[in-house]
């Protein structure tokens, strides 16, 4: 992977939340690259349960300040940066404070989804497009960790189709059996054709579940990565059918070997 520009948009990432198979592998990977040569950004939320002090982040002046439209809202994105100790890898958090000021990442203290979680997916995924476009840096791979990032692979190949900076970049999904129950606002699907997003494309959204949900992201990835050991049936099925290149489930212990062949054979070719 030496020389390769590898782009890691992930909902969670070790050490900044607690370990899940999420967090860890979007550390494990990228270190992985790391240390082969290649050259990566990682992108995730900046939940109000990260301690800013303790991790260092700093608000990036330069690359903050320009206003995403969320369902006909302005709303200002801020974007702070940190570094994994010991690893010389920067983070890259996605902040506003009407998203994710909150305590709490995803759901509140009973455990119950917040309402928002439909915007604040699609405030990450502009957010992340955004920010790769001030840094005009131009990814050979995407990797999407997550369903909260999970709406990354549609907006940049519909909302942001004629950006030439992504012309040749290759979205790779790793597909997780870390969900969520019942289903987001039923009016994503709304503030999502806000943004002028082919109505077919999205219409497993009119019940956003999360198997809706990753069932989108794998429509518009190039290849798929099997995140856990075990996958919802229904999630299963479709990843088999969707014809693309599909790596089976590695363990955090073994998967440099199979995560280097799959980019270098089956996603860049």
């Amino acid at each position: 992977m030496k020389d390769k520009r590898i782009l890691y948009v992930s909902s969670e990432v070790v050490p900044y939340l607690p370990e899940t198979e999420i967090s860890s592998m979007s550390f494990e990977a990228p270190r992985m690259v790391n240390q082969q040569g290649g050259q990566i950004r990682i992108f995730m939320p900046r939940y109000g349960n990260i301690n800013e002090r303790r991790h260092q982040l700093h608000e990036v002046i330069r690359l903050s300040g320009i206003n995403l439209v969320i369902n006909d809202l302005d709303m200002p994105l801020i974007i702070k940066v940190a570094s994994i100790p010991k690893e010389r890898i920067q983070v890259y958090f996605i902040d506003n404070d009407e998203y994710f000021k909150r305590k709490a990442t995803l759901t509140d203290e009973n455990g119950k989804l917040f309402d928002d979680n439909d915007e604040r997916a699609i405030f990450f995924a502009k957010g992340v497009i955004e920010t790769v476009k001030k840094l005009n840096w131009s990814p050979d791979i995407i990797h999407v960790h997550g369903w909260l990032a999970s709406l990354l692979p549609l907006y940049l190949r519909e909302y942001y189709k004629d950006e030439p900076l992504f012309n040749e970049s290759k979205i790779v999904t790793s597909v997780y059996n870390q969900s969520f129950n019942n289903t987001l606002n039923k009016d994503m699907v709304n503030k999502i054709k806000f943004d002028n997003i082919n109505e077919e494309a999205i219409k497993p959204l009119e019940e956003p579940t999360y198997n809706n949900l990753m069932q989108v992201a794998i429509d518009y990835s190039d290849a798929l990565i099997i995140g856990s050991e075990v996958l919802p049936d229904n999630l299963e099925k479709y990843i088999k059918e969707s014809n693309k290149p599909v790596l089976e489930y590695k363990s955090k212990d073994e998967f440099g070997e199979a995560y280097t062949q799959f980019f270098s054979t089956e996603v860049l070719g």
